[in-house]
């Protein structure tokens, strides 16, 4: 079979999919097939050029981002305006979670690395899927709530780390 063919009759294998992709992410990884073929019809997605803002510190929240291809920059500024980097995040990554269900102002910035394509998903969207197919956005709300429970235990485990660390440094001063 010739190339020309075989890339005629290929299957697209599903990760390459929209849908495929969300179901890789762990807000999303419950879902079923047909919930990530309701999903891929909700969210948007957007292509950025390199160093370009996606939002800024003190800007409104609307909603998360999903990285799809790319790297981004999650920092905020000293009262100096200096950058001060508190994550890198890559492919499969995704941001700015707090504020799909809770209206908040961006408590940091993000801006791309690289050219990115981002996967918006915005507390509009879920309020409209919430009225139209209840069943799915129960599933993204449950997702919702298992990773960021999941993130407080981390920050949890870390505080506690750092709060023994100071405690032991305290000690060796006396």
């Amino acid at each position: 079979m010739t190339l020309l063919w075989k890339n005629i009759f290929a299957r697209k294998p599903e990760e390459d999919s929209l849908a495929g992709f969300l179901g890789t992410i762990p807000l999303f990884s419950e879902l079923t097939g047909r919930d990530l073929l309701a999903l891929e019809s909700i969210v948007h997605v957007r292509d950025y050029d390199e160093h370009e803002t996606v939002f800024a510190e003190g800007d409104p929240g609307s909603g998360l981002y999903v990285i799809r291809v790319g790297r981004v920059k999650i920092f905020t500024r000293d009262s100096r305006g200096r950058e001060h980097e508190l994550a890198a995040l890559e492919t499969g990554d995704f941001f700015g979670e707090t504020t799909l269900v809770s209206p908040a102002v961006r408590s940091a910035s993000a801006r791309t690395i690289e050219k990115a394509q981002l996967v918006g998903f915005f507390r509009a969207d879920l309020l409209d899927c919430l009225e139209k197919n209840p069943r799915l956005a129960t599933r993204i709300l449950l997702g919702l709530t298992r990773v960021m429970s999941e993130r407080l235990h981390v920050a949890d485990r870390e505080l506690k780390r750092l709060h023994n660390a100071l405690q032991e440094a305290a000690d060796a001063k006396e």
